[in-house]
């Protein structure tokens, strides 16, 4: 199922971080992983993650670092910071409590 982009935008910080805490990824494998993990319902380009990515890194959530690949080519890695892992706690309690309030308002609609 496809989401609204509203939907989403509120999320991506929560998805981005759950995705780097897991391990250390560059941009296009965060993409790819997202979709994924979501059965396609979240396909977020890459207009839509770097900008995610900079302000993460500059909230001092993500450091990124560069490595070289087998095939000699450089790619930047994201490394979720401690502060990074409180705020994606922080997150996912925000969004557990929100979902569930949701929930009960779409419990008791009668649809």
């Amino acid at each position: 199922m496809k989401f609204d982009k509203s939907l989403l935008s509120g999320s991506t910080q929560l998805l981005v971080l759950s995705i780097i805490a897991e391990s250390d990824a560059y941009g296009y494998e965060i993409i790819l992983k997202l979709a994924e993990r979501s059965e396609n319902a979240f396909e977020m380009k890459e207009g839509t993650l770097y900008p995610v990515l900079h302000n993460l890194e500059k909230d001092g959530y993500l450091t990124a670092y560069e490595q070289e690949t087998a095939g000699g080519r450089k790619r930047k890695y994201y490394h979720v910071t401690d502060k990074g892992l409180k705020e994606l706690a922080a997150q996912k309690e925000q969004w557990k409590a929100f979902a569930g309030s949701v929930e009960m308002v779409l419990g008791g609609s009668g649809a």
